[in-house]
């Protein structure tokens, strides 16, 4: 039985575990760069730095790095740049979006002003752009820059979308690589850089594929999960309108009365619980949820099947236990 197939994921402390300790000083690194003598700077830091997450793509920079070779000196700084670019993405997301929470706790944009988080989300990708450039990376750069410009694209697509139920399979695949394997990719490709670029391509490739089912797996956890298992209430897409790859698959089987409800249920600017409970209902009857399940799992083979390309080891072996903490994550 491979990882991606596995009844129950990995925790992600044990794929942590080889670079533990290089994780905890990655926190240390990101106050490093981002201090400002600037006071609301340092207040809105203060609150990003305590909203950071599980780090989870500086680990997959950390676990690429130690692949083969021996790291050099600047996986940590890189490790620690990306994450600022992810912060950095997600405090525009939510500005973007209007949201008030991100991982149960309150954004930029709802603490502060909407002009303060898109202000924030560009310094952050500033400090991380001038970092790289300190070290004299100058490959680095140029796979974030590309990794940077990619997201914005997508972002860009997304917005402009003014039709959200045309949204194809073809169009969700385009956007959702863009708005998150780019940059997991990028982590994984960056992480080869400071140590055997000799694997450069395969981490790319498997960083793509694990972003792939990692993003189709967190929009599965917006039909089935609560509020306690996402950090967001359950069903946020539905109330944002968004149509991710559940939904996508249910419009093309749906009856001509469920693609009615659908419709209708887009026209409402604050549908309720009942109605998004609804739409979730239709889109489980008509397969959606299982369908993303199994294009999660693809991804999540192709992800497996570059991982054989590389020596074995304790990094490999985490990087492998990633791909099923992507795809069967419940928190």
């Amino acid at each position: 039985m491979t990882s991606a197939t596995r009844d129950v994921a990995p925790a992600l402390s044990a794929i942590q575990a080889p670079v533990r300790t290089e994780l905890d000083r990655v926190g240390e690194e990101l106050r490093r760069i981002v201090l400002s003598d600037f006071e609301m700077i340092e207040e809105v830091n203060e609150h990003l730095l305590f909203l950071k997450g599980k780090l989870f793509r500086p680990t997959l920079l950390l676990l690429s790095a130690q692949v083969g070779t021996e790291p050099d000196d600047s996986a940590l700084t890189l490790a620690a740049v990306v994450e600022l670019v992810h912060l950095a993405t997600l405090v525009h997301d939510d500005a973007v979006d209007h949201s008030v929470l991100r991982r149960g706790l309150p954004t930029v944009n709802s603490l502060w002003t909407h002009q303060v988080a898109i202000i924030m989300g560009d310094y952050l990708y500033s400090r991380g752009v001038s970092e790289l450039a300190r070290i004299g990376n100058i490959e680095a750069l140029r796979v974030l820059a590309k990794a940077a410009n990619d997201m914005s694209v997508g972002e860009m697509r997304q917005l402009t979308s003014y039709d959200a139920l045309d949204f194809t399979e073809d169009g969700y695949y385009r956007l959702i690589a863009a708005k998150t394997a780019s940059l997991m990719s990028a982590a994984c490709e960056m992480g080869a850089l400071a140590s055997d670029q000799a694997h450069r391509e395969i981490l790319a490739d498997y960083g793509h594929s694990l972003g792939m089912a990692f993003q189709i797996a967190d929009d599965l956890l917006d039909y089935t999960g609560t509020e306690d298992v996402t950090g967001k209430p359950s069903g946020h897409d539905l109330r944002e309108r968004k149509v991710t790859l559940p939904l996508v698959w249910a419009l093309g089987c749906a009856s001509d009365e469920e693609d009615r409800e659908i419709r209708t249920f887009f026209t409402h600017d604050e549908p309720s619980d009942d109605e998004i409970q609804r739409i979730v209902e239709i889109v489980e009857s008509r397969g959606g949820l299982e369908y993303a399940r199994e294009r999660a799992r693809h991804y999540a083979n192709r992800a497996e099947t570059a991982l054989s390309e590389l020596p074995d080891g304790l990094s490999t072996d985490a990087l492998r236990d990633a791909v099923s903490y992507a795809v069967d994550r419940r928190r």
